[in-house]
C-alpha cells in the first residue's frame, strides 16, 4: 500500500488533480441514492410526471459527468505511475545489462528471475487501476457522512462494517506474504529446470538425467503446491469474509432501517437510499481486500528490485587513450574468487609489448579464463594492477576499452537474432561487403551458403543448436568484426578439426603481422611456441613466467624453441 501512496503523491500538483477528480467522481456518485430517495418520496407520493422527468434528467447528467471524471483521473493515475514503472524497468535492465560481470555472476537465480519478471508484476499490482482503488478508500467517509444525515444509527452500523473490512484487508496482506514468497522462489527454481531441459536436451538424454530433473521438479512443485494451497485458502478466506460482511451489512441495514421506518424516524425512500450509500461506502474497501494477492506478490518483487537498485553499476566514462599501441602489463596481480580461501594466482607480473603474443597455459580450472576476464575488464584484480600503455585499466573507459579488444571466448554465446544481426551488434558500421569478408575469414562460407536464409539465418538459444565448430567460427567472425588492437582467444582450437585449427592459426598470424597484440589462453603447443611470453598457471600460487625468442610464425610446422632462460 505504501508503494501506491508513494506513486499517488510523488508529484504534488498531479496528486492534487487526482484528488480533485476523485472528489468530483465520488460526489457525483451520490446522485444515484439521492435520485432513489427523491423518486420514492416525491414522485411516488404525488405522481407529478415532470418531477420524475427532471429527477431522471439530473441523474443521467450526473452519471455522465461521473464517467468523465473517472476517465480523466485514470489518465492522471497512469501519468503518476509511469515514472515508477520506468524506474523499476530501468533497475531490472541495469541489473541484467549494466551490473559488473563479477557481481552479476554472484546473483541468485531468484534475483535474476525477479530482474526479468519483477517490473511487470509490480506494474500489474501498483498500476493505475489499483491506485484508484486506494484513492477511493478515504472517500468512503463521504458516503457515510451523507448517510449520517439520513440516520446516525445506520451510519454507525456502516462505519463498523467498513472498519472491519479495512482491517481484513491489512491482515490479509500479511497472511499472503509468506506463501507468495515461496511461490516466487519455487517459480524461479522451476524456470531454471525448464531452461536446463531445453538447452541441455542432449545431456539430459545421453546421461539419463531426466530422473534427476524430474525429482527436483516434483520437489519444487510439491513445495509450490503447498504454498499455493495456503495462498488460495487465505485468499478465499479473505474474499469469503469480505462477501459475508457485505451481505451482513445489507441484512443489518434493512433490519434496523425497517425498524426505524415502522417507528417513524425514517421513511422508505431514505431506507433504500441509505442501503445504497452503505454499499457504495464499503465498495472500495471490498475491492481493496480483493487485490491483496497482487500486492503480496508485488511486495516480493519490490524487495528484490530494491536490493538490485543498491548493487554497484558498471563504471561509465573514463580515459580514452589516443593512439593506443596494444601494450598490456600485469603488475603483481592476484585474484581470489569471493568465498574462496586460496587465490587462483598471485604475484603475476608480465609486460607484453605492442605486437607481442602472450600465451597463458595450464590445466583446466587453473585460471586461464580468469586472466582473460581480468584483461578484458570483466573482473577486477584482488591485488595489483593491469596497465595499458602505462595507464591503469581502472581509469580507462570500459566502452572504449572493449572497442580495442577482439575476444573469442571458450564457450561462445550469441544474441537472439540472425547471424547478420549478431555481427552488426559487434560493429554496426559493417556493410554487406564487410560482412561477407568476415564470413570468408572465419571459414563460414560453405555453412552460410548451404542455408536458405544465408546471413539472415536465425540464431536460437544462444547458438546452442549450432555445432561446436560452427559456433566457434561464428564467434571468430564476431571477434574480427570488432577489429580491436588486442586479440584475446580462450582455448581457440579446442574441439576444432585440423581445418578449423589452421584457420585460427592463420587469423592469429595475420593479426600479429599487422602489429596487433595477442593474448591466448591455451595449452595448444602450436600456440605456445608462437608466443614471446608464456605464463604457466600450473605453478601455484605464483605462476611461472617465461620469455621466449621472437617467433616467425604460428601453427603446424614450427619447431619447438628454447627460452632465453634455458628452459
Amino acid at each position: 500500500m505504501r508503494a501506491i501512496l508513494a506513486r499517488l503523491f510523488s508529484r504534488p500538483v498531479l496528486g492534487f488533480e487526482l484528488l480533485v477528480a476523485t472528489l468530483f467522481a465520488n460526489a457525483l456518485a451520490l446522485a444515484a441514492p439521492i435520485f432513489v430517495i427523491q423518486v420514492l418520496n416525491r414522485y411516488v407520493a404525488f405522481g407529478v410526471d415532470t418531477t420524475l422527468a427532471t429527477l431522471t434528467a439530473g441523474a443521467v447528467i450526473a452519471v455522465v459527468f461521473e464517467f468523465g471524471f473517472r476517465r480523466v483521473r485514470l489518465k492522471l493515475a497512469q501519468r503518476a505511475a509511469q515514472p515508477f514503472d520506468d524506474r523499476a524497468a530501468e533497475t531490472a535492465r541495469n541489473a541484467l545489462l549494466r551490473t559488473p560481470f563479477a557481481v552479476f555472476s554472484m546473483f541468485t537465480d531468484r534475483a535474476r528471475f525477479q530482474a526479468a519478471s519483477g517490473p511487470d508484476t509490480i506494474r500489474s499490482a501498483y498500476g493505475a487501476a489499483n491506485m484508484l482503488v486506494m484513492l477511493d478508500v478515504p472517500f468512503a467517509l463521504l458516503f457515510i457522512g451523507v448517510l449520517a444525515l439520513l440516520s446516525p444509527v445506520l451510519a454507525l452500523i456502516a462505519s463498523g462494517f467498513a472498519v472491519a473490512i479495512l482491517l481484513l484487508g491489512i491482515v490479509g496482506q500479511a497472511m499472503l506474504r509468506t506463501p507468495a514468497g515461496t511461490l516466487e522462489r519455487t517459480g524461479a527454481i522451476r524456470q531454471k529446470l525448464t531452461q536446463s531441459a531445453i538447452r541441455a536436451a542432449d545431456t539430459l538424454r545421453l546421461f539419463d538425467t531426466a530422473g534427476y530433473i524430474e525429482r527436483r521438479w516434483r520437489q519444487s512443485r510439491a513445495e509450490s503446491d503447498t504454498a499455493q494451497a495456503s495462498f488460495s485458502s487465505n485468499q478465499d478466506f479473505i474474499s469469503t469474509v469480505t462477501q459475508t460482511l457485505q451481505s451482513l451489512l445489507t441484512v443489518t441495514m434493512i433490519a434496523v432501517g425497517g425498524y426505524l421506518v415502522v417507528q417513524g424516524p425514517l421513511d422508505v425512500g431514505a431506507l433504500i437510499g441509505a442501503n445504497i450509500l452503505a454499499a457504495r461506502a464499503i465498495m472500495p474497501l471490498g475491492r481493496l481486500a480483493g487485490i491483496q494477492r497482487a500486492f503480496a506478490v508485488a511486495a516480493q518483487s519490490r524487495l528484490v528490485l530494491d536490493e538490485l537498485e543498491t548493487v554497484q553499476q558498471e563504471r561509465r566514462g573514463g580515459v580514452e587513450l589516443s593512439g593506443y599501441t596494444g601494450a598490456v602489463s600485469l603488475k603483481d596481480t592476484a585474484f581470489v574468487y569471493p568465498g574462496q580461501r586460496a587465490p587462483v594466482f598471485e604475484h603475476l607480473s608480465v609486460d607484453v609489448a605492442p605486437g607481442q603474443t602472450l600465451a597463458i597455459s595450464g590445466p583446466n580450472g587453473s585460471g586461464k579464463s580468469t586472466v582473460a576476464q581480468l584483461i578484458t575488464g570483466l573482473r577486477t584484480p584482488t591485488r595489483g594492477n593491469i596497465l595499458i600503455d602505462g595507464t591503469d585499466l581502472e581509469q580507462v573507459s570500459p566502452e572504449w576499452w572493449r572497442r580495442q579488444i577482439s575476444y573469442l571466448p571458450q564457450e561462445p554465446k550469441f544474441l537472439p537474432g540472425t547471424v547478420r544481426e549478431n555481427l552488426l551488434a559487434a560493429n554496426p558500421a559493417l556493410d554487406e561487403a564487410g560482412l561477407n569478408a568476415l564470413i570468408a575469414a572465419a571459414g563460414l562460407g560453405p555453412f552460410i551458403n548451404a542455408s536458405t536464409d544465408g546471413l539472415d539465418m536465425e540464431v536460437r538459444n544462444g547458438g546452442d543448436h549450432l555445432a561446436l565448430g560452427i559456433r566457434r567460427r561464428l564467434a571468430l567472425a564476431r571477434a574480427l568484426a570488432v577489429g580491436g588492437k588486442i586479440l584475446i582467444v580462450d582455448e581457440p582450437t579446442e574441439g576444432l578439426d585440423e581445418e578449423g585449427r589452421a584457420l585460427v592459426y592463420a587469423t592469429m598470424n595475420t593479426h600479429a603481422q599487422k602489429g596487433g597484440t595477442i593474448i591466448a589462453c591455451s595449452f595448444d603447443p602450436n600456440i605456445i611456441k608462437g608466443a614471446e611470453w608464456v605464463v604457466d598457471l600450473s605453478s601455484k600460487p605464483e605462476p611461472r613466467v617465461t620469455r621466449l625468442p621472437r617467433p616467425t610464425n604460428m601453427g603446424v610446422g614450427l619447431q619447438p624453441r628454447v627460452s632465453e632462460a634455458g628452459e
